[in-house]
């Protein structure tokens, strides 16, 4: 939920130029496996002299050459006991992605290494998934932008606004209808139970509106009042008063989870099936889902709270709810992903809207969903009003759309999670990356700003290197 801050100034050196260490990356690659398999001498027809065999480097190995700052945070948030620990995925243009990691998925002796393919509750890093899915049709001109919600579920025909949100449930009619664009940029008026407050969080909780898995303790109280289908939650969301008037302020909100129900209706096929369908498996994101795979809980790591200096487990691997089917796929706080799979969604947006040869997205839906799709008058300044600027909002993420001094370079696309996972792709540099781990509260590692830091530093190591004689 917090937002992703990438540091670069005009003339400066963007925090993704990094990634122009893989340019020599790839070389190293080449050479290494060159030398792992040698070839008779064309000229003499003799067998040439072997040369010492060197191992060929991995994503995991190139990282630690070529980003060695990025390295040293992770390597300090666990030394630290910030995080059990960390892993990410860094790449530009389509060199190969360069993978870091540090600590464990636990804090247990014996827990796994965390690497690229640890499972981690991404939290809200599955609203741009599900603005994606919805940009696919409004591709296939099955939905369109400013489409009334109502079309789809004609429960949010007639809304109500509070006049007083933080204290009373006295509302007002709604002067407009809430539309498509509304809910992926969150400027519908909804809101979210992890923000509202007083009488509006009484309701909220009465109808069941929390789309989101926390622990097995929290996740048995909710489901007594939660609904059990996608559609349903949407008619209770419905019944929820607005916290403003639709199109006129940015809020955060359950717009994505109302999405999801959107995108079931106007495929005509389930919410999760459609992300499968069109997302998931043309990525081979093998490993993401509203549930951990069968066999895999080896792989994913413990949500733990950090107070007092000490981490907690809150939502231990072995008891957690995400082994089991949720009550249905939310689409704004439901996924497990791992660093490797989010970097393919990551590298699919960067090229365009096509990986490995497979088109997931035009180039134009592409450009139409990473660029601001906010209602004309409304403006986005960051999750903490006043913290971005020179920002909007696209589809389930912001947009940078113009350079700021020490702040995101133009072109960026991002989002972050609640338990602090952050994710980037700049469109324009064609750089991308993601750092994960699994610790509450809720931007309490700083993770994105810190991340930006230390890519700065080793795009200057870099440079500095190959301006050497």
């Amino acid at each position: 939920m917090t937002l992703v801050r990438w540091m670069r100034g005009r003339a400066g050196v963007a925090a993704g130029s990094a990634m122009l260490a893989l340019v020599a990356g790839l070389t190293v690659a080449r050479e290494a496996s060159s030398q792992a398999n040698p070839r008779a001498d064309a000229a003499t027809r003799q067998p040439a002299i072997p040369r010492p065999r060197m191992p060929v480097p991995t994503g995991g190995t190139l990282g630690r050459i070529f980003l060695p700052e990025t390295q040293a945070l992770f390597d300090r948030l666990v030394a630290t006991n910030r995080a059990p620990g960390v892993a990410g995925a860094f790449g530009h243009g389509d060199g190969p992605t360069l993978y870091l990691s540090a600590g464990r998925i636990a804090t247990d002796a014996t827990a796994p290494a965390a690497g690229p393919d640890t499972l981690w509750r991404v939290y809200s890093m599955t609203k741009p998934i599900t603005g994606m899915a919805a940009m696919l049709l409004v591709q296939d001109r099955r939905i369109a932008l400013d489409d009334p919600v109502s079309k789809y579920i004609p429960a949010f025909a007639s809304m109500r606004v509070l006049t007083h949100p933080d204290t009373s449930l006295e509302t007002v009619p709604a002067t407009r209808p809430i539309t498509i664009r509304m809910l992926l940029t969150h400027s519908a008026g909804l809101s979210y139970n992890i923000l509202a407050k007083g009488p509006l969080l009484k309701e909220t909780e009465r109808l069941g509106v929390v789309p989101a898995q926390v622990n097995a303790e929290v996740e048995r109280e909710a489901r007594r009042t939660r609904p059990t289908s996608l559609l349903a939650f949407a008619d209770r969301a419905a019944q929820l008063p607005l916290i403003a008037q639709p199109g006129t302020k940015w809020s955060y909100s359950i717009g994505l989870d109302v999405m999801g129900a959107v995108i079931e209706r106007a495929s005509g096929m389930s919410f999760e099936r459609f992300v499968q369908t069109r997302i998931l498996t043309p990525l081979r994101m093998t490993s993401t889902g509203w549930q951990v795979p069968a066999g895999e809980q080896r792989r994913f790591a413990t949500l733990y709270v950090a107070a007092a200096g000490r981490l907690m487990p809150f939502d231990p691997a072995a008891t957690s709810p995400y082994l089991d089917p949720p009550s249905f796929a939310y689409g704004g706080a439901g996924l497990v992903s791992t660093a490797r799979d989010y970097d393919r969604f990551l590298h699919m947006i960067q090229n365009g809207g096509t990986l490995d040869g497979v088109e997931v997205m035009k180039p134009e839906t592409v450009r139409l969903a990473t660029s601001n799709l906010l209602p004309a008058g409304v403006t986005f300044t960051g999750y903490t009003p006043g913290t971005q600027k020179g920002a909007g909002f696209g589809a389930g993420g912001f947009v940078q759309i113009e350079d700021v001094p020490g702040g995101a370079a133009r072109g960026t696309y991002s989002w972050s999670g609640a338990a602090n996972t952050i994710a980037f792709v700049n469109t324009i540099d064609k750089t991308r990356g993601t750092a994960m781990t699994n610790i509450f509260p809720p931007g309490s590692l700083n993770l994105a700003e810190q991340v930006g830091v230390t890519l700065r530093r080793d795009a200057a190591t870099r440079a500095a290197q190959q301006r050497r004689p």
